[in-house]
């Protein structure tokens, strides 16, 4: 076990591992790009249905149950099927992303605009203001806590799972995970896996910090 760690230190500290269009440093900015653009895409998606449920009440029941959808999802199985129908390429992995990560964004959106208390939208309709207006100026700012929380777990739920990326032969830091399978490679396997943690967990603090400088005011 000593050795494994070892050899585990000398791989990830190897100047020539991170160099070159294999390298630790391509394959992490390719893990952050599909990660990125996958969340991204799928915010659009799900920002403006869950305000829309959050601000009118209807469907409810799908934004409750959307979050247990997500955790059933076979996201390798996702990847598969697309992969059968439009061939080699990103699209079966930006799919299967996208559909992983809206359940938790639209859940969680949901649950914040929920969480606006009533006086409040009553507040803005004595005040003049129109079901956008009091959607745009009262409930979002309410409810914008909750509707980050929901963008980091999504952000982060994608990290972890854009290592299907190699499973249809592309990059990022999935690479050495089934690199390293296919090779009988235990340190590039574990290298690969401990990248994407550090990763996954770097991501979520600066998240976290983000929304702690964001909404300090609603701390104290």
């Amino acid at each position: 076990m000593t050795d494994l760690f070892s050899q585990l230190a000398a791989w990830l500290t190897s100047a020539g591992q991170w160099a070159g269009p294999e390298g630790i440093a391509q394959r992490l900015l390719e893990h952050v790009e599909y990660s990125l653009l996958s969340t991204l895409v799928a915010a659009l998606i799900a920002l403006p249905i869950g305000l829309f449920i959050g601000h009118t009440g209807r469907g409810a029941f799908l934004a409750i149950n959307l979050s247990g959808f997500g955790r059933a999802l076979p996201t390798v199985g996702i990847v598969t099927l697309v992969f059968l129908v439009s061939g080699l390429s990103m699209t079966p992995v930006y799919i299967s992303l996208v559909a992983l990560a809206i359940p938790a964004i639209v859940t969680n959106t949901y649950a914040g605009m929920a969480a606006v208390e009533a006086d409040a939208k009553d507040a803005a309709r004595g005040m003049g203001m129109t079901g956008l207006q009091s959607l745009w100026r009262v409930e979002i700012p309410l409810a914008a806590p909750l509707i980050m929380t929901g963008v980091r777990l999504a952000t982060v739920q994608v990290i972890a799972t854009a290592t299907i990326a190699a499973y249809v032969s592309f990059g990022g830091l999935g690479r050495y995970i089934f690199d390293g399978l296919a090779q009988r490679d235990l340190t590039q396997v574990l290298g690969g896996a401990v990248l994407v943690a550090a990763l996954a967990v770097a991501v979520d603090l600066i998240l976290a910090g983000i929304h702690r400088i964001l909404f300090r005011h609603r701390l104290t």
